[in-house]
């Protein structure tokens, strides 16, 4: 079985902060206050954790979460060597949340907010003019252009192995990017939203109330 044949990632997924240059422009002026009085200098990680993983067509909202936040993203598979074997389009959902220096688990990690969709075999030039379309309802409400990557694949790849090691099964997302006004699109119960991209099957999951848990 090749990696995430079974739809499922079989390590462990890492998700990527600030790496789109808009958002990074938006943040820029922020970096240099408390805590960390600089910017970041390696990859910003945080981890989707396996309960997040959802192949389903729905995402069920807990807890009196009303709103989600839509972080429509692209995983590398990973193989051994640390390269690169498959590409798989993700929805990573959050709880909207301000704090992008310590992202909080219970806002990114919670059952099934990491929507899987479509994979196909790794291809560098796949990757660098790759746009990813977001939809909600059937209306487009944001395009994501990987060629807008603050650290393009090698570099990040690059930078992240100079911390840790990723190992076969393991996912690196190359993060998400936000809207003009620094925000991200945002999805409540009843919505359906689609991810679409060239050459991969869409991710499609509809929001449904779950109540408190």
């Amino acid at each position: 079985m090749t990696p995430h044949e079974s739809g499922l990632p079989r390590g462990t997924v890492y998700g990527t902060l600030l790496n789109f240059q808009r958002e990074w422009s938006l943040w820029a002026p922020r970096m240099d206050q408390d805590p960390y009085k600089a910017p970041p200098k390696a990859p910003v990680l945080y981890v989707k954790t396996a309960n997040t993983f959802n192949a389903s067509s729905e995402l069920v909202l807990q807890d009196g979460v009303t709103e989600v936040e839509v972080g429509a993203s692209l995983g590398l598979v990973m193989g051994e060597g640390g390269q690169p074997v498959a590409l798989q389009l993700l929805n990573d959902w959050s709880v909207p949340h301000a704090s992008y220096y310590r992202p909080p688990v219970k806002f990114r990690c919670r059952d099934g907010y990491l929507g899987l969709g479509g994979t196909r075999p790794w291809a560098q030039d796949v990757v660098d003019r790759l746009i990813i379309t977001v939809q909600i309802n059937g209306a487009q409400v944001q395009t994501v252009n990987l060629s807008a990557l603050v650290r393009p694949v090698a570099q990040l790849l690059a930078d992240v192995g100079e911390f840790m090691t990723l190992q076969a099964g393991d996912m690196l997302m190359l993060g998400t990017d936000c809207l003009p006004d620094g925000t991200r699109p945002r999805a409540r119960a009843g919505d359906t939203v689609q991810l679409s991209a060239t050459g991969f099957a869409p991710c499609v999951q509809q929001l449904v109330s779950g109540g408190a848990a």
